[in-house]
């Protein structure tokens, strides 16, 4: 087995700064430091949609905020929400739930990736909003050759799965289509509880408080499918001439009855669009190397409500109708000037988010008051990047000035306006063929969103969040060994933060990776990682823990390639959670090794199966603490959702 083909995803995670994960079989082509190419996707299969589960799998410093059996979200060095920047297919998407129903890593499946791109840091001057880190999702792309692949899926929980993608075209035009469909019961914990038993076991029947025993599940949801997902999209790619071309694509998503046991509502559905339209024009002349011309637009329609708990058995529903959109458009250049590479542009975008409260009884509906008055997010910024070599020694920086207005249609909230310039720079030190050093510096902000400022009667006066990091590290080959370091420390100057109400602290983020991989033989390859962070408050607090720090965590694959199969057995495992914020409504959480396998073999040219089982030893743990920025169902222990038990599954794939 050539060593390219068989790194798993874990390793091409840890390879550099900016990491690239696919999502089925792998072949990497290093680059810069920063840039990590990952292509040629075939054969391996994630077991569901979620987007986050896989990305937690495979990149130590990603870790899981599970909120369901699907839409769970993640952190990223301890940055999470508006903290880092999701885009899909260079495009913005914005959930539309207040409590995180509905993340950005929600609104695209696995099925439909090609690849993911994340870059840890403030390195990123091209988009609005990046803090702490990227995540930038590239969905399949066209193919000239008629070509395509169907899937069919089963697994544990009553798990099942159909999709398919079929894509083919000429030396004009190349077109792309692909759908799926899956639904699932809801999963049992280690202990084979479901969800209305962990609410059980959790206190939630026993409390005295009718507002919590209200949320319960009632008899007749007490069974219910945890969510069905569908999913369509389609692409186009017009070759103009040989130097130009345009791209469309639409991304639809639809989810149905997704079940949040541990907070007081459900989502009735979540509807998500995503349409792109970009082109691109190379060799313009002296002064353009290349030229895109990129717009956007995206949309969430997010209901949640009563419906299944046991409070609608009075004969009301209570829904909260939340709705999000956003719009933008970049002009990009490139060009070569005195053996650099110069980019700049122009950025802008407008975001709005709005709900209202519902009430539902004998089926007429009333609207009883606005949960969040429309509020638009303006934001205009040029940006401008430049790469240039010394010899052994690579550097990139880059600088965005930022001019943002929010504006809230509710008279009595007070509209905001924001300035901000950030910018910053990388280099890589070249030792040898076998040692990289590397070096960044950066600072970047981000400004409150319409939930922070004006949720509900709230009106706050919040700056935006600032961030001043710095990022070291290197890499080395020692023969069949590689090994890879990075160290950072974070300063967050007016940090947006949630213990009783939002307010603004200093705080500090700081932590060490270590990760690589061993060629053990020609065939079997050992992949690791370990990711520690630490977070503090500046100033006189109760509890300086900062919340959502995630523990000391391990990421082991090992990984054998015998003739038609693979083999894959991998150890995830996390400390327990001894450093939290108590004020903030945190707990203390017992430390878990979760044991998982997978088995892929090629029966023929076209068809190949594989055959999976996520926590062997069927442990009970609890991956995600009760961060007060989600409502809860009451307090303490109500508030906890156990991971899934043992999982196994199968799937088929045909491929033509």
């Amino acid at each position: 087995m050539k060593k390219s083909i068989i790194l798993s995803l874990t390793t091409i995670s840890m390879l550099c700064a900016e990491n690239v994960v696919n999502i089925d079989e792998i072949q990497v082509t290093q680059e810069k430091i920063n840039t990590t190419i990952v292509k040629d996707v075939s054969k391996e299969e994630i077991k569901s949609a979620d987007l986050a589960e896989s990305l937690v799998k495979n990149i130590p410093s990603v870790s899981l905020v599970r909120r369901s059996g699907i839409a769970n979200d993640i952190i990223l060095r301890g940055a999470k929400k508006d903290n880092i920047n999701i885009l899909v297919d260079d495009s913005k998407i914005y959930g539309a739930c207040p409590n995180r129903m509905d993340p950005a890593t929600s609104h695209v499946l696995t099925n439909n990736i090609e690849k993911v791109t994340v870059i840890e840091g403030p390195y990123d001057v091209e988009n609005f909003g990046t803090l702490s880190g990227l995540v930038k999702v590239e969905t399949k792309k066209p193919t000239k050759e008629f070509s395509g692949d169907i899937n069919l899926n089963m697994g544990s929980f009553g798990y099942k799965k159909g999709s398919f993608t079929v894509s083919g075209g000429n030396d004009y035009i190349k077109l792309l289509l692909s759908a799926s469909m899956e639904k699932s019961d809801q999963y049992e914990d280690g202990n084979g509880n479901d969800f209305y038993e962990q609410q059980v076991a959790n206190g939630i029947a026993a409390s005295l408080n009718p507002m919590v025993t209200g949320r319960l599940y009632s008899s007749s949801y007490q069974d219910a499918e945890a969510y069905e997902k569908k999913t369509l999209l389609t692409k186009a790619i017009v070759n103009i001439d040989d130097s130009s071309e345009l791209n469309l694509s639409l991304n639809l998503n639809r989810s149905d009855n997704v079940l949040y046991p541990n907070t007081p509502m459900d989502a009735a559905y979540d509807d998500s669009d995503i349409y792109t339209l970009s082109y691109t024009k190379r060799n313009l002349g002296n002064y353009s190397k290349e030229l895109n011309v990129e717009y956007y637009y995206s949309k969430v329609d997010h209901p949640m409500d009563t419906a299944f708990r046991v409070v609608a058995n009075s004969g009301t529903v209570v829904t909260n109708h939340m709705n999000s959109s956003i719009w933008g458009s970049r002009i990009k250049n490139s060009m070569d000037i005195a053996d650099s590479v110069l980019t700049y542009g122009l950025d802008t975008s407008v975001r709005n988010w709005k709900g209202q409260m519902l009430s539902t009884t004998g089926g007429v509906t009333t609207v009883t008051s606005t949960s969040l008055s429309s509020t638009d997010t303006k934001n205009k910024a040029l940006f401008t990047t430049l790469e240039k070599s010394f010899g052994a020694l690579d550097i990139e920086a880059g600088i965005r000035y930022d001019d943002t207005n929010i504006d809230n249609v509710n008279s009595s909230k007070t509209n905001r306006k924001y300035n901000a310039l950030n910018g910053n720079i990388f280099a890589v030190y070249n030792l040898d063929n076998e040692t990289r050093i590397f070096a960044g510096v950066g600072k970047s902000s981000r400004v409150p969103d319409a939930r922070e400022l004006y949720y509900g009667a709230t009106n706050n006066n919040l700056e935006d969040t600032k961030n001043y990091e710095i990022d070291l590290g290197f890499e080395k080959s020692f023969g069949d060994l590689f090994i890879k370091t990075k160290f950072f420390y974070s300063k967050l100057e007016d940090y947006i933060y949630n213990a009783s109400g939002f307010e603004n602290i200093d705080a500090s983020i700081y932590g060490a990776e270590v990760s690589g991989f061993y060629l053990i033989t020609e065939d079997m390859i050992l992949d690791y990682g370990l990711s520690y962070l630490k977070g503090k408050k500046d100033g006189n607090y109760a509890d300086k823990d900062l919340a959502e720090i995630p523990p000391l965590k391990a990421n082991l694959s090992l990984s054998y390639d015998f003739g038609p199969s693979i083999l894959t057995t991998q150890l995830i495992a996390s400390k327990g959670w001894s450093s939290y914020d108590s004020t903030a409504g945190e707990q203390d959480l017992g430390g878990y090794a979760v044991l998982n396998t997978k088995y892929n073999h090629n029966i023929s040219r076209n068809f190949d199966v594989t055959l999976g089982i996520d926590n062997i030893l069927d442990k009970t743990y609890t991956s995600t603490n009760t961060y007060n920025d989600i409502t809860y169902i009451g307090s303490g222990d109500t508030e906890l959702l156990n991971d899934p038990g043992r999982y196994f599954y199968i799937n088929l794939k045909y491929t033509f």
